[in-house]
């Protein structure tokens, strides 16, 4: 069998845990990433893996190379001023990709906006109000013109709120780090990093063009009840509520303006998938009965 290969624009934990389940589950690999550093090589679970230089201005040229030759394509890169530099690019630097069966890109549900508390799913209304949902609203647009335009394989994949084993709220509430607000009907939805490497291994055998999937556990929970659960388990007093006009992170900020409870039915249908976590209480129980 020839080697899998795979081109990783961004390799953030979400890559990482990509490449981590390729590597358990096949032994034949090609895989090339990028980071903002001059092209050098790393080493990960005793593979050898290059990484080529790629930013907003500037980029190593065997990348064109590297592409051209790809099955799988996986861009984490998220908008830099509003703009997607990868797919900006690609459709500049276009070579026919004729081994490419799979490109995905990682947005984000914040393209959903504010919907007081209700269920969204693949097919609701996209209504950002942050700047990031906006931008990664735009981007997903660019996406689907450019899979349109040169003819590649394009799946979407809307993320929730991540977290993973080295960072999570346990972590954060132990430093002290948890700005908790009150906020009646407040709902947000999260994911388990390891469950997205594993639904993004799934998705290359069950792969369908132009479909958008939300990929988030199952249980949307408001941030009380989330720390809640963590102060339980830490046995640590829970922060002391303040009120939204205090916070001064734009990002917290933003995280409180939106409410929503994200649908995950068509992603476990279409990549018969099972959740390692189903919910924040399962995912923050292995981290904590591990001594993560």
């Amino acid at each position: 069998m020839s080697k899998l290969k795979v081109f990783c624009f961004g390799f953030g934990q979400v890559a990482e845990s990509f490449v981590k389940k390729l590597i358990l589950e096949k032994k034949d690999l090609d895989i090339s990433i990028t980071s903002r550093q001059e092209t050098h090589q790393i080493e990960l679970y005793d593979l050898k893996i290059k990484s080529y230089l790629f930013n907003n201005d500037k980029f190593d040229r065997s990348i064109k190379e590297k592409i051209k030759d790809a099955h799988l394509i996986l861009v984490s890169i998220p908008p830099i001023n509003g703009k997607d530099i990868v797919a900006s690019y690609l459709d500049v630097h276009f070579e026919n990709m004729k081994n490419c069966r799979w490109i995905t890109y990682l947005s984000a549900t914040s393209v959903y906006g504010d919907h007081h508390g209700d269920w969204v799913n693949e097919e609701s209304i996209t209504k950002p109000t942050s700047q990031n949902g906006i931008n990664r609203l735009k981007a997903e647009n660019t996406w689907k013109s450019l899979s349109n335009k040169i003819n590649f394989p394009l799946q979407i994949f809307r993320l929730a709120g991540i977290y993973s084993n080295e960072f999570n709220i346990l972590k954060r509430l132990k430093l002290g780090k948890v700005q908790l607000i009150n906020k009646k009907n407040h709902f947000f939805s999260r994911i388990h990093v390891e469950d997205i490497g594993n639904i993004l291994f799934k998705s290359i055998s069950l792969f369908k063009n132009k479909e958008v999937y939300n990929i988030c556990d199952d249980k949307p929970a408001s941030q009380n009840d989330v720390v809640d659960y963590g102060v339980k388990l830490l046995k640590i007093e829970k922060p002391s509520p303040i009120k939204l006009e205090e916070v001064e992170s734009e990002m917290l900020k933003n995280f409180y303006q939106d409410s929503k409870k994200v649908d995950n039915k068509k992603m476990k249908f279409s990549f018969k998938y099972n959740l390692k976590y189903p919910s924040y209480k399962e995912g923050l129980s292995y981290i904590f009965d591990n001594n993560i």
